[in-house]
């Protein structure tokens, strides 16, 4: 491959090594020069291109990629077509990641021109999310090292794969001491539900018994005639030895104590046990909690159809050490400061951070703000303006509804608070009618505000506004106002996906079956969304680029929106999200 400046006229067939601009022409970088592409920019004036010309030993950039990511790439993966030297490994279902790292490592130092970046080994990984991108650094590689990396990478088990969830079915004991409350337990069936939800799992059966060994072999022995997938035990006492209560009734019930203690913090009192070909897991305290703890690493794996080991366990302790972060894959129940608000657990989540991966303190890594980047390049490289619509005159309430009072605040800041907590420093909100008023009523949060001068001509004149004001960024998240049930958990999830699609995907919220608001839409699209007229929105364009949706799990907060007084009547008999 040769490099560098060359004469126009003698430029034919060379690739462009950088953008290029001349008058009134554009050509991209890795342009390949035609005889029609040399007479336009001679007559511009250009002389001398950077270019490149490739060897007839030379395999080109998006060869080279497709080879090596074919190479590594097994069962439940999918590869993106190749654009300028890279390929995308997609998942093309929920499942765990699998990597062998000695490999890739071992082909990522075999030449600087081939990189291999993946998430992080055992990192759960949603449908459509990004498991891997293969980069061929120059325009092309020698033949010989192309075939030195692809030997290097194939082995008798693919590099890279995915264990799918398969559908485990669960069921939980607890034990109960008198100073138990009810609420607990309901509240650990609750959060145990949202993980096992959270794998592509199921709580088939639950039982709540003495804090007794003989009551905790009856329970398992119950719980084992439905033909379950995994046993969970949680005591009322925390497990603090193998004698103790709950080790002793998985023997009395026939089962066997494997391994007792777990290097990762929260989660070191894990006990791993069978009953015949069921695990079971003993929870340590810290389970009854969102809080992401060792119980999510161990139920992940089982969720994927892997066997855990003792020695699995004991080689969790590099980044064992897991510190409370704003985002996890069942995130902590807090208050957000400008509201009050509390998120809570989110069902069918896309993307559950795990041990090893970036978007949680985990095997090896720091702890980083999660959700919006769960295996996959960081949100940074796609950053989201997200734009409130808060213009609208509410014709049919009669009134503002914006400013309409729900649980102690004005209606609009419920939805511009969930906004700020999933993209803060990234809001804007459009402001129309009673726009004063409006404002007001979002004082002290850190937001943008834009006015629509032509609001009353209708939803698209203040998405128009608002658009105007979104440059530089690589998507549009756009939000309605008068949506206070849509919650900060289900912004982070699109925003989530937006970045594990690479910015390049329409994201919208799915509940029961129907699409709903917010829509995540790229920046490529905003042409056309400033193009709309009237009283609509952009979800015309679903249908002519129905190919670059993607749906995202949510919840019913997507399909309410307030336009009429009996919405609102029917809203305030609702309890605030948390």
């Amino acid at each position: 491959m040769r490099f560098g400046p060359l004469p126009v006229a003698d430029a034919e067939g060379a690739v462009l090594a950088h953008s290029l601009k001349a008058g009134t022409l554009r050509y991209p970088k890795g342009r390949r020069l035609t005889a029609a592409d040399l007479a336009d920019l001679a007559a511009a004036g250009v002389t001398e291109v950077v270019a490149v010309r490739l060897d007839p030993d030379d395999v080109g950039e998006n060869a080279a990629a497709s080879r090596v990511a074919q190479a590594i790439t097994g069962p439940g993966l999918a590869l993106t077509p190749a654009t300028t030297g890279r390929v995308n490994v997609m998942a093309e279902a929920g499942g765990l990641l699998l990597v062998d790292a000695a490999r890739l490592n071992s082909l990522n130092q075999m030449d600087e021109a081939v990189t291999v970046a993946t998430a992080a080994a055992f990192a759960p990984l949603a449908p459509g999310a990004m498991a891997a991108t293969i980069k061929i650094i120059p325009f092309a590689i020698p033949k010989g090292l192309a075939a030195c990396v692809e030997q290097a990478a194939r082995g008798e088990v693919p590099a890279l794969r995915l264990a799918p969830w398969r559908g485990i079915r669960a069921g939980l004991v607890q034990t109960r001491l008198s100073g138990l409350k009810a609420v607990t337990q309901d509240k650990t069936v609750a959060v145990t539900e949202a993980r096992l939800t959270q794998v592509g799992g199921t709580l088939v059966a639950e039982r709540r018994v003495a804090h007794d060994a003989a009551a905790v072999a009856g329970a398992l022995a119950d719980l084992s005639s439905l033909n379950l997938d995994l046993l969970l035990v949680i005591g009322a006492s925390a497990i603090t030895d193998r004698r103790d209560v709950l080790p002793t009734g998985i023997g009395q019930a026939g089962g066997e104590v494997r391994h007792f203690g777990m290097p990762v913090d929260p989660g070191n009192l894990m006990l791993l046990a069978r009953l015949g070909d069921v695990p079971v897991l003993g929870l340590p305290g810290c389970a009854r909690s969102p809080r992401v703890n060792g119980f999510d690493w161990i139920l992940q794996r089982v969720a994927a159809g892997l066997e855990v080991t003792p020695a699995d366990i004991m080689g969790m302790g590099v980044g064992g050490l897991l510190t409370d972060i704003p985002s996890r894959p069942m995130p902590r129940q807090r208050a957000v400061p400008a509201q009050g608000q509390r998120a809570v657990p989110a069902q069918g989540q896309p993307a559950v951070p795990a041990q090893g991966q970036p978007a949680v303190p985990a095997q090896g890594q720091p702890a980083v703000p999660a959700q919006d980047k769960p295996a996959v390049p960081a949100a940074a490289e796609f950053p989201v303006t997200t734009l409130v619509l808060a213009a609208g005159s509410a014709r049919r309430m009669g009134a503002n509804k914006l400013l309409a009072d729900y649980a102690g605040q004005p209606l609009v800041r419920h939805a511009v608070t969930a906004a700020l907590a999933a993209n803060p420093g990234r809001v804007t909100v459009v402001l129309g009618h009673q726009a004063t008023e409006v404002r007001a009523a979002l004082r002290g949060l850190d937001v943008r505000f834009i006015e629509a001068g032509d609001h009353a001509q209708g939803l698209s004149a203040s998405l128009k506004a608002g658009l105007a004001d979104a440059a530089g960024a690589t998507g549009v998240l756009v939000c309605l106002g008068d949506m206070p049930r849509v919650t900060a958990d289900t912004h982070r999830r699109l925003l989530a996906r937006f970045t594990a699609a690479a910015g390049r995907a329409i994201i919208v919220p799915v509940a029961e079956g129907q699409r709903g608001n917010p829509v995540l839409w790229p920046a490529d699209l905003v042409p056309a969304m400033a193009g709309i007229t009237g009283d609509q929105g952009a979800r015309s364009l679903l249908v002519p680029h129905a190919d670059r949706v993607v749906e995202v799990p949510s919840d019913g907060g997507v399909h309410l929106d307030v336009d009429t007084p009996d919405a609102l009547a029917a809203l305030r008999t609702l309890e605030p999200v948390p």
